[in-house]
């Protein structure tokens, strides 16, 4: 059965989906992404040696601010009202990546899985950013949904 994009009008028009008879429930979502780096953006970042201050903190706001502010950055998101967010890292030195992970809930009408997404790409860039100067290599990647759950549309996993 192929589904219905509810994204454009009967013209082709790009619109914003009218949640207007759907039911408030609680939405959640959890994204993640990596940024790869080097051995000398590691070592700086784990030990708070970062010209531009501490990493993962700056970065853990900046995400927190952008799932805040997706309305704005993705043209046909609809405002929501984030009841909680949080931006998670897990280090891993083998392999030289920082992995982020964004959870977001709101109640509403429509999902936050852009807020998710969102989240984790800013995190992921404000890394970039402060580590820039050491290093201009590194790699952001696997950006992705890891779950989903509330709304008509149900759960949905990875």
């Amino acid at each position: 059965m192929e589904k219905k994009l509810t994204h454009f009008d009967t013209k082709g028009n790009a619109v914003m989906v009218d949640v207007g008879d759907k039911d408030v429930t609680t939405r959640t979502a959890v994204a993640t992404g990596k940024i790869r780096v080097n051995e000398a953006v590691m070592k700086a970042v784990m030990a708070g040696t970062v010209k531009k201050g501490d990493v993962l903190g700056v970065a853990r706001v900046a995400g927190i601010m952008a799932v805040k502010q997706t309305a704005g950055l993705i043209p046909m998101c609809h405002t929501l009202f984030i009841s909680k967010c949080s931006i998670e890292f897990e280090i891993n030195k083998e392999e030289m990546e920082i992995k982020v992970i964004c959870a977001a809930t709101a109640e509403g009408k429509t999902g936050v899985e852009m807020e998710a997404l969102t989240g984790v790409s800013v995190t992921l860039l404000t890394i970039y950013d402060m580590c820039k100067a050491i290093d201009k290599r590194m790699e952001m990647n696997e950006i992705h949904l890891e779950t989903k759950s509330g709304g008509k549309s149900g759960d949905f996993a990875r």
